[in-house]
């Protein structure tokens, strides 16, 4: 799975906060209801989408795509974001899928 050197970095500089931090998101993501994981990982792509966070963009991707998610579905979840955050941050969103998206083609 790819990871970032700034993660990486982070995760050796504070492994307790990166420990702590982990068991929350695995708290969240398992014990918080119901959603698959792929529901899961197409509504954090469009929380990062109205972040105009383009590492959060990029990482819900990759896991939407491992989770089953098609090419269509993740670029109609960026879609949908263009009447609720506007057009800049959707069009900066749909070219970090699209970098993901290639890389995978490749």
């Amino acid at each position: 799975m790819y990871l970032p050197k700034k993660y990486t970095d982070f995760t050796k500089d504070f492994p307790e906060i990166t420990d702590a931090y982990k068991a929350l998101a695995s708290a969240c993501r398992d014990k918080g209801g119901p959603l698959s994981e792929k529901d899961q990982d197409m509504i954090k792509l469009g929380i990062a989408l109205g972040a105009n966070s383009r590492g959060g963009v990029m990482s819900s991707t990759r896991k939407a795509l491992n989770a089953g998610a098609t090419h269509e579905e993740i670029v109609h979840a960026v879609l949908l974001g263009l009447t609720t955050t506007g057009f800049p941050n959707m069009i900066a969103a749909m070219g970090w899928v699209n970098e993901v998206l290639s890389e995978r083609e490749d």
